[in-house]
């Protein structure tokens, strides 16, 4: 597996990069997963849904599936960050994993400036960007030896992973453990119970 993520503030255009990457990849017969960021609030449950039904009753995951997809959502009992490194290890086997977001994670990440946001750019502090994605590389605010890409040109971006692929050769960190629930989370779990006025004995 080879992770790559691409970092960069709102407005940069690293959705649609990673978009217009995943086609690119996909068509060089590569397998492609994607984890994202998100706002806290995020949702993609249906209220009126069985299975957000089933959440609203307090499971702890709810996992649909069909004969062509299968989805999990997790509830936290309390509030929690899972790492990358977690999200990763909750994706099956695949070819590369695209990481967006989490402009801090320990991830060789490629970043993606587009000069009219007006916004600072990350390579100077950030030791292990491999590359910069923009469509103004003369208006770039500090000078860098890394590799200049074409925002605008998805085919030359997806080539040069490519072309990196053993750099990108994904090793868990050492310290890594996989997501588990909260120590306290089943305290938690009593309380809503008990908001809801169901809860039952220990």
């Amino acid at each position: 597996m080879r992770v790559v993520g691409f970092c960069g503030y709102s407005g940069s255009g690293k959705t649609t990069l990673v978009e217009q990457l995943v086609s690119r990849l996909r068509l060089a017969g590569e397998r492609v997963s994607v984890v994202k960021h998100a706002h806290h609030d995020f949702d993609v449950d249906q209220p009126g849904k069985d299975s957000h039904r089933h959440r609203e009753a307090g499971a702890f995951e709810v996992v649909i599936a069909s004969d062509r997809r299968l989805a999990k959502i997790r509830e936290y009992e309390v509030q929690a960050v899972p790492t990358p490194h977690q999200l990763i290890a909750e994706l099956c086997d695949c070819d590369w994993v695209l990481v967006e977001g989490f402009k801090q994670a320990d991830l060789l990440k490629i970043e993606v400036w587009r000069g009219s946001t007006g916004r600072p750019v990350q390579y100077p502090h950030d030791p292990i960007i491999v590359a910069v994605a923009t469509d103004s590389p003369s208006a770039l605010p500090l000078p860098t030896a890394l590799p200049l890409l074409d925002l605008n040109d998805a085919d030359a971006i997806a080539a040069f992973l490519i072309a990196q692929a053993v750099r990108h050769e994904y090793h868990p960190p050492h310290d890594f453990e996989p997501e588990a629930p909260p120590a306290d989370a089943e305290p938690a779990r009593r309380d809503r119970a008990a908001a809801r006025g169901d809860a039952g004995p220990d």
